[in-house]
């Protein structure tokens, strides 16, 4: 069903770039204004410039940070910094991380997926996506016709589907490897064997891909096919448009963790807050928690044992107020999931606490339109709950919803079904880091800037 090939992949050149830690980032989206500046700052090099390049003072349609990264990109290739591969390659990648003291690591395949329509059900998401993020995401693709990072997608394996790839690269040593500014070690292996390439190739025909991560990517390398065949008129299959990198994992691996997805909202006055907890007894039990002597820490490894506590009994939210001392947790009642289902919100939903956030809280408590929950400016995400409840406390945002996260079992189950979560339903952990290869999408590479 699926069809993973091999590519040409676009490197930093080794002769040039000594550590990828110099100039590798997370992806884009989970990159802030300081971190930018940072990544700016470390290296001239650095990809923040191809993938989240800064606006400036005086920008416009003519001059902006997507045509800028164009610059840079075809620069960076004249200049050799960037250099094309000579074969087509599997890119295999391993991460070594830890959650919560533990050592996980974490196998991934990079490769170059056909693209396909959601309808077609070989490709499958799991979220929905905000729309001003796929104008800007398709603004970069159009200057540059590449894909800087890649989509994190998951696959049911029943056995060990990399097995080939790990084998062929146990002899070899890694065509990179560096330490990250989490701590996180990365190393990435390239192989080129025409038999295991084809092998790997096979092995994921029947397969099923669900985006864990990208979705917006994903959705912007579909426009840009579209826009890409709108303007060329011996449009074909074999075009590389047709195409987008994507990172592949086993639901299998044990390195495979989802992070909870906290929310942040600023802008909702004390009214308003205290509005939000009289009417969320509608739908919800709520448990408040007092906040100790000057000292919260205790309050809140009670608030996230209520919560893993009550995760199998029925959904549970945190929620810390700008307007009250208190942290709180919100249990809901047992009529809630008519509630929902009046509300054509589909049964297999009805159980995901983000579901039950947006509907019954955003929405109903809050007074949330459609158009609020589309604009991503809205709202911050983060995923330890001690910088939630500190980002409330110190008035850079006025409420916290404190999450118990997804599984990959109702990701895998929601999107089999042809469903998806609310925005910012996951965070696979760790990210799938962005710099290690790329992919060219344009017809012809060769006096790309030149």
């Amino acid at each position: 069903m699926a069809v993973v090939q091999p590519f040409k992949g676009i490197r930093y050149n080794p002769k040039k770039i000594k550590n990828l830690s110099e100039v590798a980032t997370p992806p884009y989206d989970v990159i802030s204004k300081k971190e930018q500046q940072a990544f700016y700052d470390r290296h001239p090099r650095n990809i923040i410039r191809l993938d989240k390049g800064m606006d400036l003072p005086g920008d416009n349609e003519g001059e902006n940070r997507y045509i800028r990264a164009g610059r840079y990109f075809g620069a960076w290739l004249a200049g050799d910094v960037l250099i094309k591969d000579d074969r087509p390659s599997f890119y295999l990648t391993t991460v070594n991380f830890k959650v919560n003291g533990d050592d996980f690591v974490r196998y991934g395949l990079i490769a170059r997926v056909r693209l396909e329509p959601f309808s077609s059900r070989i490709i499958l998401p799991h979220e929905k996506t905000f729309s001003k993020v796929k104008t800007k995401r398709l603004a970069l693709m159009k200057a540059c016709h590449a894909n800087f990072s890649h989509i994190f997608s998951i696959y049911t394996d029943g056995q060990d589907g990399l097995s080939n790839l790990r084998a062929a690269a146990s002899g070899l040593s890694p065509e990179s490897d560096f330490i990250d500014d989490a701590g996180h070690r990365h190393r990435m292996w390239r192989i080129f064997d025409p038999k295991v390439l084809s092998g790997v190739s096979q092995a994921f025909a029947d397969r099923q891909l669900f985006i864990a991560d990208g979705h917006h990517r994903y959705e912007t390398a579909l426009n840009y096919r579209d826009w890409i065949a709108g303007q060329t008129p011996d449009f074909n299959e074999d075009h590389p448009a047709n195409y987008v990198m994507m990172y592949l994992c086993a639901m299998e691996d044990p390195g495979l963790k989802i992070l909870p997805t906290h929310r942040l909202l600023s802008g909702i006055s004390a009214e308003k807050q205290q509005a939000l907890l009289a009417r969320a007894g509608d739908w919800f039990d709520i448990i408040e928690i007092p906040p100790g002597n000057g000292d919260e820490s205790e309050a809140q490894k009670q608030m996230e044992g209520l919560l893993e506590e009550k995760q199998n009994e029925a959904p549970a939210i945190g929620m810390v107020l700008q307007s009250r001392p208190e942290l709180f947790v919100l249990t809901a009642k047992p009529g809630f999931k008519d509630t929902l289902i009046a509300g054509n919100v589909p049964d297999l939903l009805c159980a995901i606490d983000v579901t039950v956030l947006t509907q019954l809280i955003l929405i109903r408590c809050l007074g949330l339109l459609p158009d609020d929950l589309d604009n991503e400016d809205l709202f911050d995400y983060i995923t330890t709950v001690s910088e939630a409840v500190s980002s409330v406390r110190n008035g850079d945002h006025d409420v916290a919803f404190i999450m118990n996260p997804a599984t990959n079992e109702q990701v895998r189950a929601i999107a089999g079904a042809g469903l998806t979560m609310p925005r910012k339903s996951t965070y696979y952990y760790p990210k799938a880091i962005t710099g290690q290869v790329m992919n060219f999408v344009g017809n012809d590479l060769s006096g790309y800037g030149r």
